[in-house]
């Protein structure tokens, strides 16, 4: 399952192949008149056809504009760094309820589903991390209280985890996982409404379609 809201991708890459096309029938208008085909497209005073939205009518735009808008398409808006942010602590508290398994549950398929959860989720935090840090997110921190994520598990619930045993432990941890997964697929599915960089987007369809499967895969084991 893969949600797709590249509307202004998509315009992006309409406008790059068109700016391509002219700056190819330049150079070679170019070569036919003796040039050698390598002026910029911009200093020629080419004028591109830019994509319109969609149901709107197409523009035009000089081939300088039309670089510019190609080039900032995918810059970081505040809505990926903030689901970066908040899904690196998301995550965090998985392998926290994960962590509490292996000594608690008494279903082994409940086990190995703890077990490919904390493996997925571990490099997805540091490919999170590694996203901050390349976009200079180390300088732009914010906190989040957890009660302002979707589907985190309170203090007292994780208390009640940690207490039971057997059976009860593996109901509990069902539920507080389906829960928790169902928040991360709701705060993917926001940024890829507002967000704008293609980093984000990737990381946040794998969200969608890896959690999606696991919370059918944990209704499949509750009691």
């Amino acid at each position: 399952m893969l949600i797709h809201r590249r509307t202004t991708r998509g315009r992006a890459a309409a406008l790059t192949a068109t700016l391509a096309a002219a700056v190819l029938a330049l150079s070679a208008c170019d070569a036919g008149s003796g040039g050698d085909g390598t002026d910029d497209a911009a200093d020629k005073g080419l004028t591109v056809v830019a994509p319109g939205k969609p149901g709107e009518p197409a523009g035009t735009m000089s081939a300088e504009d039309a670089l510019k808008a190609v080039a900032g398409s995918d810059a970081p808006n505040s809505a990926d760094f903030r689901y970066t942010r908040m899904m690196i602590g998301h995550h965090e508290q998985a392998l926290v309820l994960t962590a509490l398994v292996p000594d608690r549950a008494s279903s082994t398929p409940v086990k190995r589903l703890a077990e490919r959860i904390a493996a997925g989720q571990r490099p997805e935090i540091a490919a999170m991390q590694g996203w901050l840090t390349n976009h200079g997110g180390d300088g732009r921190e914010e906190t989040h209280e957890h009660s302002a994520m979707p589907g985190m598990a309170s203090d007292a619930q994780l208390e009640r985890l940690r207490a039971a045993r057997g059976k009860a432990f593996d109901t509990l941890f069902l539920e507080l996982m389906i829960t928790h997964h169902q928040g991360a697929v709701t705060m993917a599915t926001e940024v890829l409404a507002d967000g704008n960089n293609v980093l984000v987007e990737e990381m946040a369809n794998d969200v969608v379609a890896q959690q999606t499967v696991e919370v059918d895969r944990m209704r499949g084991l509750m009691p």
